[in-house]
């Protein structure tokens, strides 16, 4: 198995504030690679910086062996990396067959486009039910399914989810998860961030703990799922 994603010694800063400190990770090719940690510890920074939103002041991102935190966030997009916000952040007045359109704007390949449209229909029939209803009548369950569907249009190598349980009920978080797991096995390697550890780590191949801008636990799903610090930080065990 080969790495697809290296940070190394990753320093991010907003203003003159940092917000990572020296972050090691890697995320091997066909995993599932959870981050997890409380509200403002830095998980959602180490996503943007990847996606080349936030800069990155020192240290190194590699994707596939290539540095890219100088990158523009399209061209990393049209690299294989694509990213499903925090708050989804779907286009509220557009349909959903327009949002999914928006998710391929960078492509030209019309007929893989309409295979593509039919993949996430499959994954998620409801969409396909409100094709042509504005995305902002959606429920947030709704919305967290279109805005993954939206991310898998680009056909990403690598899919970024920002803590994609965020204000969904327990039933549609585990759909959600269920989906998470899906897309992996059907070959898309996927980099999860989520304040939800108990889902994450039992989804995850390998998992990382961030505490204050910095990793301070690594280890398989099952490993930290039994680790007692986590189960009494994160799991309330």
């Amino acid at each position: 198995m080969s790495s697809m994603l290296q940070l190394k010694g990753l320093c991010t800063y907003y203003g003159n504030i940092q917000a990572l400190w020296d972050v090691d990770l890697k995320i091997d090719e066909g995993e599932i690679v959870t981050l997890v940690g409380a509200n403002g510890a830095g998980k959602s920074t180490t996503l943007m910086s990847v996606c080349g939103v936030v800069p990155v002041r020192r240290g190194e991102i590699l994707f596939e062996g290539k540095a890219i935190q100088n990158l523009k966030s399209d061209r990393i997009v049209r690299l294989g990396i694509s990213q499903v916000p925090e708050g989804r952040l779907i286009f509220p007045d557009l349909t959903v067959m327009e949002n999914l359109e928006m998710g391929a704007y960078l492509r030209r390949d019309k007929s893989e486009i309409t295979k593509d449209i039919n993949y996430v229909f499959e994954l998620f029939p409801i969409l396909a039910n409100r094709r042509h209803q504005s995305g902002g009548t959606l429920s947030g369950g709704e919305q967290q399914m279109l805005a993954i569907s939206r991310a898998l249009m680009a056909r990403p190598r690598l899919m970024l989810l920002d803590e994609p349980s965020l204000g969904l009920a327990p039933i549609i978080i585990r759909q959600i998860f269920d989906i998470i797991r899906m897309v992996n096995e059907r070959g898309t390697t996927v980099f999860l961030v989520e304040q939800n550890a108990s889902q994450a780590l039992k989804v995850a191949h390998r998992a990382y703990v961030m505490e204050t801008g910095r990793i301070t636990l690594s280890g398989t799903g099952e490993k930290l799922l039994a680790d007692k610090t986590v189960r009494r930080a994160y799991l309330g065990g």
